[in-house]
């Protein structure tokens, strides 16, 4: 989980691979700010959506396909989901967090997040 600006993370969170990115998206959205929140199909409910609007967010969520009637979708904003793929291709430059050596979640999120540090100060 990940909250970010300009291809920069501010927030990370891990979870289990097996799980469903929904099972975090309130720590998600407790740490967002700006005027919109952007996510893939995985954040698509209409819980998760509700809150985004209560928090004064506009949401920027592609609609599940199973969905009768899609979202309307700011494409301008929509756009801006490259820096999401930014900030994955920058962090797994680091062949240690690509890779994964590290085997406790504990110790693997520390190398994360000093991953991260590095590149909030390069």
């Amino acid at each position: 989980m990940l909250i970010m600006v300009a291809a920069r993370p501010i927030h990370i969170a891990l979870t289990a691979g097996q799980r469903h990115e929904m099972v975090a998206a309130e720590e998600l959205l407790a740490h967002a700010r700006g005027k919109a929140l952007s996510g893939d199909t995985g954040y698509d409910s209409n819980v998760f959506l509700k809150a985004v609007v209560a928090k004064g967010m506009r949401p920027v969520i592609h609609s599940e396909p199973e969905r009768p009637t899609k979202a309307r979708l700011p494409r301008f904003l929509y756009r801006r989901r490259y820096l999401v793929e930014i900030f994955f291709h920058n962090l797994k430059r680091f062949r240690a967090v690509a890779t994964r050596y590290e085997k406790t979640a504990r110790n693997y999120l520390a190398l994360v997040q000093v991953a991260c540090a590095w590149l909030w100060l390069k």
